[in-house]
C-alpha cells in the first residue's frame, strides 16, 4: 500500500468511528448485553425454578438425553429450553420498549405547533374574501359604514 492510501484508510477508518450512528450503536451493544444478563438471571434464578416446582419439581438444568453411543454424551436440552425462554422475554422486552418510544414520539409528532401570525392573518383574509363580506371591510375602512 502506498503512504497517501493508508492515510486514506485511516482518515475514512476515523469519519466512520466518529459517526453518531457508530457510537449509539456501540452504546446500544454494551446495554443490550447488560440488559441480556438480568433478563437470563431472571429467567433462571426466579422463571425456572418456579415453573419446575410448578412442573412437580423438574430442575431444567439436569434435563438431558444421553446417547447411548460411542462415549456416550449427553444432549441438556433444559438448558436450551432456558435459552429459549431467555430469548422470548429479551425480545418481549425490547418490544415493549420500542412500543413504549413509538407512542411517544407519535404523542410528540401529533402536537401542533403554535401556527405564525401571518399564516393565520392570510387565513382570516382568505375567509373573508370567500364569504363576499369584503365591501362591509372596504366601507368600514373609508368609514362609510352601512
Amino acid at each position: 500500500m502506498a503512504d497517501n492510501e493508508k492515510k486514506g484508510i485511516i482518515k475514512e477508518f476515523k469519519e466512520f468511528i466518529s459517526r453518531g450512528s457508530v457510537l449509539d450503536m456501540a452504546v446500544g451493544i454494551i446495554i443490550g448485553g447488560a440488559f441480556t444478563a438480568i433478563v437470563k438471571s431472571l429467567v433462571e434464578d426466579i422463571f425456572t425454578p418456579i415453573l419446575g416446582m410448578i412442573l412437580a419439581g423438574i430442575d431444567f438444568k439436569s434435563l438431558s438425553i444421553t446417547i447411548p453411543w460411542g462415549n456416550k454424551p449427553q444432549i441438556f436440552y433444559g438448558l436450551f429450553i432456558e435459552a429459549v425462554v431467555t430469548f422470548l422475554l429479551t425480545a418481549l422486552c425490547v418490544f415493549l420498549m420500542i412500543k413504549a418510544i413509538n407512542k411517544f414520539r407519535k404523542k410528540k409528532e401529533e402536537e401542533p405547533d403554535e401556527p405564525d401570525p401571518q399564516i393565520v392573518l392570510l387565513t382570516e383574509i382568505r375567509d373573508l374574501l370567500a364569504n363576499g363580506k369584503t365591501e362591509e371591510a372596504q366601507a368600514k375602512l373609508e368609514g362609510k359604514e352601512e
